[in-house]
């Protein structure tokens, strides 16, 4: 089992998730977040620090389409392992649906 972030945390991306990973398995792109599925321990102590409800664990049905997206782009940007800022419009985002399909971005974040 692993976790993995969704299309939630688009336009959001909080990090509070990310202060607390032992093992530093999260990734930022340009918009959100992803866990890397082969780095994740399936601790599961970054599930309930998400305020959106970003993070599932895969063995969740709605988790099953997110985990190769994790995997390609953990591979593609840079790590992060330190809390930031989340988006400016993260409030305002926070509850639009199907943000995969119009928000995503492939480009990488700033990471630390």
């Amino acid at each position: 089992m692993t976790f993995v972030v969704t299309d939630v945390c688009i336009r959001c991306k909080y990090t509070d998730c990310v202060e607390v990973c032992p093992v530093d398995c999260f990734y930022e792109g340009e918009n959100m977040l992803v866990i890397s599925p082969d780095e994740c321990i399936d601790c599961g102590v970054c599930e309930p620090e998400c305020p959106v409800e970003a993070i599932l664990p895969d063995t969740d049905t709605a988790a099953e389409k997110w985990v190769e997206l994790n995997r390609e782009y953990s591979e593609k940007w840079p790590n992060i392992t330190a809390t930031k800022e989340p988006m400016s419009e993260a409030e305002e985002m926070k509850d639009v649906k199907n943000k995969i399909e119009t928000d995503f971005s492939k480009e990488p974040g700033e990471g630390d």
